[in-house]
Order: C-alpha cells, then structure tokens, then sequence
C-alpha cells in the first residue's frame, strides 16, 4: 500500500470522526451521522472496498475510544463501505455506490446489528429495530457522498487526487 493511499485514508477517517461530531440529527431512537455515510462513498469510488472497509472500522473505533459512538459503528460503517466499494467495483458508476451504502447500511447492517447489540450489548429489540435509523443516516449520507464523489470526478485529473 503507498503513502499516499494510508495518508488519503487517515485524512478520510479523520473527517469521518470530526464530522460524527459536528454534523448529527436526531433520527427516531437514534441519531444519524451522515459524514461517516459520505466518506464511505467516496472512499469507496477514489480508494476501493478493502480502503473504504479499513476506514470505517478505524472511524468507529476512534470514535468508541473517545466515548462519540456506540458499538453499532462497526457493523453500520463497515458493512455499507464494502457494498459501497464493491458495487463501484464492479460498475464504475457513484451512484451504485451510493445505493450500496443505503443498501449496507440501512438494510443489511441494520438487520445483523440486532444479534449484534444481543450479544455484545445486553440490548435485546426486534428485527427491525434498528432500520429507520440506520436508513435516515445512510441515505441522507449516501446523497452528500455522490454529490461529492461526482464533483471530484469531474475535476481534471492532474489537479485531482488519482483514484487508486
């Protein structure tokens, strides 16, 4: 892996953890962090899946350290990032991307974090507990990565960062 690709994906978890800060809304029972969603996506269109997946765990750990998330962090953030990297993969278009992330996040992760909060977290709720959530968060986020991931596709390569 080069410099430049562990720099990019520190800046990304970086802004991933600064932006969980500052930018939250309440969604239902819980609250959504879109920042995390849009660097999912775009790290998923400029770095790939295996970056795209690595970045989210580091957010949600750094963000679990510092006492700013919750251990949904990683199934929510890890799951969508894979899906996100791997639809881009494959299709080269940023809004599967996007779709991927909606898809990862609001649904798969939403559904594998409710045996997940049972064991590691004492909580026990029904099947779809935790999908509204998950679903405002991703969605929303998943907008403000395309948009983003477009306009950087849209800049000329040599004033760009390249994708790997």
């Amino acid at each position: 892996m080069s410099t430049r690709k562990l720099v990019l994906m520190t800046v990304f978890t970086a802004i991933a953890v600064a932006g969980s800060v500052f930018v939250s809304f309440p969604a239902g029972i819980a609250r959504a962090y879109p920042i995390q969603h849009a660097v999912n996506v775009i790290a998923a269109v400029l770095l790939g899946p295996i970056p795209a997946v690595i970045i989210a765990f580091m957010t949600g750990l750094v963000r679990i350290l510092t006492g700013t998330g919750s251990l949904l962090a990683f199934p929510g953030g890890m799951i969508g990032a894979a899906l996100a990297g791997l639809l881009y993969k494959k299709s080269e278009r940023v809004w599967l991307a996007a779709i991927g992330e909606i898809i990862g996040t609001g649904v798969i992760a939403s559904l594998f974090a409710v045996p997940y909060a049972a064991i590691l977290m004492g909580t026990t709720v029904t099947a779809f507990f935790f999908m509204p959530p998950f679903l405002v968060s991703s969605l929303s986020g998943a907008v403000i990565g395309g948009v983003v991931a477009i306009r950087l596709q849209a800049v000329p390569m040599g004033r760009r960062i390249r994708s790997y």
